[in-house]
């Protein structure tokens, strides 16, 4: 992809997604005022579940996509997109409907038994009816991303957004507003409803766009190579998820051990994870997307094997995404409470911003550190310090939360973002080139060890 091709989408993405996200943020703000702060911690509970079993639909198909079509490109006249594509919707229909199969199934158990409450059942249920929905997308997102062209996804999500907001408050208007289960429901129904039209959309740019690929039968091994970048990212994917939904769905049981009601264990949540973070995460945009495209961007560096190009491009991006959070995080430190009381009227929401706010260098900067994993080859590697840092999150909730309640849990969200930033940015120093000769240039694979000359 050409610097000034980079650039452009870069900016595309960021403006888009500032408008998304502040338009996300407001309905957010909406939403915790319709739904109440107890209403909105079901409903992110039930979004928690539902985010699982997304990731089983998704199951690794959309960076398998992207990473699968970068390639071909990169083989110029040997590659062939459309046969990719062809196995990468295929993968993502089979575990889309096996999804969707399974939370329809399991929503009672999940709801009674894992959630602890009944409530949230209906809204599981219609949740489930999107997951084909949401894995085709995500193949189809992962073509548009690895060929640069980011403009048709990007106004379809855009309009995704305004015609899932609608709905949601369309349905709502429809139920009580003391109805905790009946508004979940809603919720769920108007985002579902949302996601079909979006995948109606996305077929549709891809067909036309599509057809300036043409279909030479040269790829090598596609199917076999798709399983061996999907199937492994899928599964330690499938670790990750259990492990964080886990954790969100005990912070309530943890709260109501130390001593919380069910709907003020409901609330504190729901200030935290439906408030809280949703704004203190909305100025990551810029570097959301210069992780998700930076990803092709350094698959194409490495089958050209451009190791120079490769360091230039990563020191830069990290460079550049420390000071970028560090002046974002100084401002929501010293604006937190102006901020919370327009957007949420909440002085609680405020408290917990402050707080939270001196760990946006490190939230901010381990984006950037995934997407350079993730297109060096190491989306294994960036996985399996996921699940650990899950892993890790799980003991340290088990231990916090009974004893120190909400000032327990934000200690966990600190101990675990430190710990997982640490892992993956030991693992980019480990496989970056350091001072390799230009007589031995070899591409970093996504094996263990990496092949640069110099690395330890």
């Amino acid at each position: 992809m050409p610097r000034r091709d980079l650039v452009r989408n870069t900016a595309l993405l960021t403006a888009s997604s500032l408008l998304m996200s502040a338009f996300g943020m407001l309905f957010q703000a909406w939403l915790a005022g319709r739904l109440g702060p107890a209403g909105l911690g079901l409903w992110q509970l039930t979004l928690s579940t539902g985010n699982l079993a997304a990731t089983f639909a998704i199951s690794g198909v959309r960076f398998a996509a992207t990473r699968l079509v970068a390639e071909e490109l990169g083989r110029e006249e040997a590659g062939d997109v459309r046969a990719a594509m062809r196995r990468c919707l295929a993968y993502g229909s089979f575990f889309g409907i096996a999804a969707l199969l399974g939370l329809l199934l399991l929503a009672e158990p999940i709801g009674v038994l894992a959630i602890g409450d009944a409530r949230c059942v209906p809204a599981l249920r219609l949740t489930a009816a999107s997951l084909p929905c949401i894995a085709l997308s995500s193949a189809l997102s992962g073509y548009f991303t690895a060929c640069g062209r980011i403009g048709k996804p990007t106004l379809i999500h855009l309009f995704e957004q305004l015609c899932g907001a609608l709905l949601v408050w369309r349905f709502l208007g429809l139920v009580s507003g003391e109805d905790l289960a009946r508004n979940a429901a809603a919720v769920a129904l108007g985002r579902a409803a949302a996601d079909l039209l979006s995948l109606l959309l996305m077929f549709f740019a891809y067909g036309r766009d599509v057809r300036g690929h043409s279909s030479t039968g040269g790829g090598e091994a596609l199917t076999a190579r798709l399983l061996r970048i999907a199937l492994p990212l899928a599964l330690s994917a499938y670790a990750r998820s259990t492990l964080s939904t886990l954790q969100h769905l005990l912070v309530p049981r943890g709260l109501r051990a130390a001593g919380y009601t069910a709907d003020k264990a409901l609330a504190g949540y729901g200030i935290v994870h439906g408030m809280s973070l949703p704004l203190l995460l909305f100025p990551a945009c810029l570097l959301a997307a210069l992780a998700e495209l930076i990803v092709p961007e350094l698959t194409e560096m490495q089958v050209r094997r451009e190791e120079d190009t490769i360091v230039r491009t990563v020191r830069s991006l990290l460079t550049k995404s420390f000071l970028y959070s560090l002046i974002v995080g100084a401002l929501l430190f010293f604006c937190a409470d102006p901020l919370a009381f327009h957007i949420y009227k909440s002085s609680q929401a405020g408290r917990y911003i402050r707080i939270l706010a001196p760990l946006v260098p490190i939230l901010y900067t381990d984006m950037a550190v995934d997407g350079c994993l993730k297109g060096l080859g190491q989306q294994l590697w960036s996985m399996a310090i996921n699940v650990l840092d899950a892993l890790f999150g799980l003991f340290l909730l088990w231990k916090l939360l009974p004893r120190y309640a909400l000032t327990g849990y934000l200690a966990l969200v600190y101990l675990s973002e430190i710990f997982n930033f640490t892992l993956s940015a030991l693992r980019l120093r480990r496989v970056l080139p350091h001072g390799a000769p230009s007589g031995d240039r070899r591409p970093c694979g996504g094996s263990a060890k990496c092949a640069y000359k110099g690395a330890s």
